[in-house]
């Protein structure tokens, strides 16, 4: 699976399909139902999306999504997970991360 998103042109009907396959992917990740994903609900997400280091990947999720600090991603930080996991895959994520 190869993901590409970019905010600044047209997308294609079918990369918005895939970002809504990546949100809904993370989504049910949320195994306790509480409406905000953990680190370890994170992690499942990138272990089934097979990054190969998915501990890795989720703490710097953490600091792309996490805005608030509170330890968990919750659903109006959602949308940076997704941004973070699609910026992994295009190659982005350097200008995110300056912490």
């Amino acid at each position: 699976m190869v993901f590409f998103f970019r905010k600044d042109k047209n997308v294609p009907a079918s990369l918005l399909a895939e970002r809504a396959e990546i949100l809904s992917l993370f989504e049910s990740c949320d195994v306790n139902r509480d409406g905000k994903l953990s680190k370890e609900e994170v992690k499942a997400g990138f272990e089934r999306l097979k990054s190969r280091f998915p501990g890795f990947r989720t703490q710097r999720a953490f600091k792309v999504a996490d805005k608030n600090g509170d330890g968990f991603i919750s659903k109006p930080e959602l949308q940076e997970l997704v941004d973070y996991v699609l910026d992994c895959y295009e190659g982005k994520i350097a200008g995110k991360l300056k912490k």
